[in-house]
This record gives C-alpha cells, sequence and structure tokens, in this order.
C-alpha cells in the first residue's frame, strides 16, 4: 500500500473519522485481524460512522466525486427512455425501483422525462439505506418536483418482499459492495484482512483464505483458463448471486438495469493488473490508500460484468444487452436530446450540453469505462429499442 499526502481534513471530520476508527481497532482487538470486506463495510455504511452513513456532502463538485446523474439531465433522460416502454408493458401497477439514490438528481430527472412521455410508474421506491441521503433526496425532490409526481416517491428501507413488476435501476452501486481481496503465494490463496500494528496504524495482513474464497478464486482461475501467479492480488465478489437474489428476486415481471464501471473478467484480471482495481475517492482525488481516514473517503472496486451476467439467471433473469455507456447513451437518444436542445437552445446552454455529452460518452471520461447491463424477466422483447440490442456486445463476456 502507497500512503499519499492528502488534503487535511476539518477538525470535526478528523473527530468523526476519529470514532469510526476506535469501532475498528475495538473489533480487531476482540476478535483479531478482520477481512477486507468487513473493513469497507464498516468504513462505508457503518450505523452514523460510515461514509454513506454520515453528513458530508458525497457528490458533486462540492464532494468527493460526480456522478452521471449530477451532470445534468441527459443520463437520466436517455435512462428514462429505455424503461418507458418496460414501464409500459407491465401496466398500470409498474413500479420503479432505484437503488441508491444519491443526490436525489437522477429520480428527479427521470420522473419529468415519464411524465412527459406519459408513462409514469404507480410508485418510484428508493432503497436508501442512509437516513442523512434520504433527507437529503427527499428535500429535492419536494423542491423540484410538482406535488403529484412528488406523491410518486416513497422510500425503502429494505427490498420489496412481495412480488412486483417495473423497472429496477441501479447506478453505480454494485462497485460499493464490500468486496473479497484475494492474493496468491506459493500457488496458495490467501485473502487480504486489516490489523492494528504497534503504532494504532491500520496495516495489510494476507491470510489463508477460507473454502469459500478459495473456491471463488479457483473458479475465477478455471473460467479465465490460466492459473494466476504468485504475487497476483486482486477482488472479487463471492456474495454477488446472493446480492442480486435479495434486491431483486421478488421483481416477477420486468427490467433490470446496472451501470457501472468495471470490465469482462478477461480484461479485469489481466496479468499486468496485478494490483486489482481497488481504490479510495477523496475531494476529487482518487488514489489506493484506502485504509486512510475511515469514514471520511468512498472505497471502490470495479465491477467483474461476467459474474454479473453470470448471476442474473440465478436470480430468475435472462440477459437482453451488455454495452458501454457510450453506446448505450447514443442508442437510447442521446443524439436526439442533443438536436431538440440545439433548435431552441441558446449558446451557453448548448456548450453545457455538450461539456455534458463529452463527459459522459468520451472513452477518456465515462463512456467506455462505464457499462451498462440489461436484464429482462417475463418481459416482451418489444419493450426493448432495437438500436439497444443491435449494439449488444455480450459476446465480450
Amino acid at each position: 500500500m502507497t500512503r499519499v499526502d492528502l488534503p487535511e481534513p476539518p477538525a470535526e471530520a478528523r473527530e468523526h473519522s476519529a470514532q469510526l476508527s476506535a469501532l475498528l481497532r475495538e473489533m480487531i482487538a476482540a476478535h483479531g485481524s478482520i477481512p477486507f470486506s468487513t473493513f469497507m463495510e464498516r468504513c462505508l455504511y457503518a450505523p452514523g460512522l460510515g461514509y454513506y452513513s454520515a453528513g458530508t456532502t458525497k457528490f458533486g463538485g462540492e464532494g468527493d466525486f460526480i456522478t452521471a446523474p449530477e451532470l445534468g439531465s441527459l443520463f437520466a433522460r436517455c435512462v428514462a427512455q429505455v424503461i418507458a416502454p418496460a414501464l409500459q408493458a407491465c401496466g398500470n401497477t409498474a413500479q420503479v425501483l432505484e437503488l441508491g439514490g444519491g443526490s436525489g438528481a437522477f429520480a428527479e430527472q427521470a420522473l419529468l422525462e415519464l411524465a412527459r412521455r406519459q408513462t409514469l410508474p404507480a410508485q418510484y421506491c428508493i432503497l436508501e439505506p442512509s437516513a442523512e441521503l434520504r433527507d437529503r433526496q427527499q428535500q429535492r425532490l419536494n423542491k423540484n418536483l410538482p406535488p403529484d409526481l412528488e406523491a410518486r416517491v416513497q422510500w425503502l428501507d429494505r427490498p420489496p418482499e412481495t412480488a412486483w413488476q417495473g423497472v429496477l435501476f441501479a447506478n453505480e452501486v454494485v462497485d460499493a459492495l464490500p468486496t473479497t481481496r484475494f492474493s496468491i503465494a506459493h500457488g496458495e490463496v490467501f485473502e487480504q484482512h486489516v490489523a492494528v500494528d504497534a503504532q494504532g496504524r491500520f496495516v495489510y495482513q494476507d491470510r489463508p483464505a477460507d473454502l469459500l474464497v478459495q473456491g471463488a478464486v479457483r473458479h475465477l482461475e478455471q473460467r479465465l483458463g490460466q492459473r494466476f501467479a504468485d504475487g497476483y492480488r486482486s477482488e472479487l465478489l463471492p456474495q454477488l448471486p446472493y446480492w442480486l437474489q435479495a434486491i431483486a428476486g421478488t421483481l416477477q415481471t420486468g427490467l433490470m438495469l446496472l451501470i457501472d464501471y468495471g470490465y469482462p473478467r478477461q480484461e479485469y484480471y489481466l496479468p499486468e493488473r496485478d494490483e486489482g482495481t481497488l481504490r479510495a475517492f477523496y475531494r476529487h482525488r482518487i488514489h489506493n490508500d484506502v485504509l486512510a481516514w475511515p469514514g471520511l473517503q468512498d472505497l471502490t472496486a470495479s465491477v467483474d460484468f461476467s459474474a454479473l451476467a453470470e448471476a442474473g439467471p440465478g436470480a430468475g433473469f435472462e440477459l437482453a444487452a451488455y454495452l458501454s455507456q457510450a453506446q448505450f447513451l447514443l442508442a437510447s437518444g442521446l443524439a436526439e436530446f442533443h438536436t431538440a436542445a440545439a433548435a431552441q437552445g441558446d449558446p451557453e446552454t448548448l456548450y453545457r450540453l455538450s461539456q455534458e455529452i463529452k463527459h459522459l460518452t468520451l472513452p477518456a471520461q465515462m463512456g467506455e469505462c462505464f457499462q451498462a447491463m440489461l436484464f429482462t424477466r417475463e418481459l416482451p422483447s418489444s419493450a426493448l429499442a432495437p438500436e439497444l440490442l443491435a449494439a449488444d456486445s455480450s459476446a465480450r463476456l
């Protein structure tokens, strides 16, 4: 691990991090070193102290990173165009379930676009475990949506437990699942743990992997057709099939759309990517000191989209399409939205839209590193745009 120079947090933030660090040290003192996945889960989701549970700004210019919905309305409008036919096919009881609503920007723009298309869901549900983020979302939607649209929005503490139909959408959610870190030494599989050194600092410690992690790594090697070299380190999500079943198992008819940054398996586990993809986001800096300032920075790992594609059928879904974010947006009406805006926009608006499109679609920005995966369940093929199906690149998986 490389220690990096990060901006010093203000006193209140340092105290916040110190409280979470103390809890982590107590856990390690009581049980010994903890798997990195446990450390990551506590850093992100510990009640009142985790990154996504506390009261700091996460998204946009004042936060730590920018997501696609924060750039403007185009991303949400394109997604709305994709999901509108699925909602129509599901009838007047159709719902939308958004996982992790962020700042509420996506829900706001998606509902407005669905209203313009007269394809509003009966309910728009946001599964948001963070009370602080839920409050921000509620304030935003109350301010920016007309009452009839706002009334359709509900917040959930857990996935629906009864059968429903409609659309499940998640943008930059899978990358925040607590990841298992593994390494190879002398041909054996080890799991990365977090311990505390004599100075009280968090440090890595490799321990022999349990049977679950060993099996998952050997399965990876079998799929890749070769063994990992000694010294290779990366991540995987053994819990991915169970997570997908938990969040989408009750969706009986509809569409599931997941967008995130990641790779197909063969690209994820390239020999030269021997330190994996784990990283931290802090004040718009991307770095690899993921043990620094617990609770104050986002921890994330890229998504193995091949693993995601394999998990879908286990939850009852059929893979419909896999494509880059640029391909997805272009197949979902991005150019048409820009042309319509150009016909009536002022130069300043057109410049802003052009910058938004560049950020969303250029390979060096979000266009290629972000991927979209669509699953269907008991949904007619006519509910998906032919342009999306034509751009499918699932052969890469």
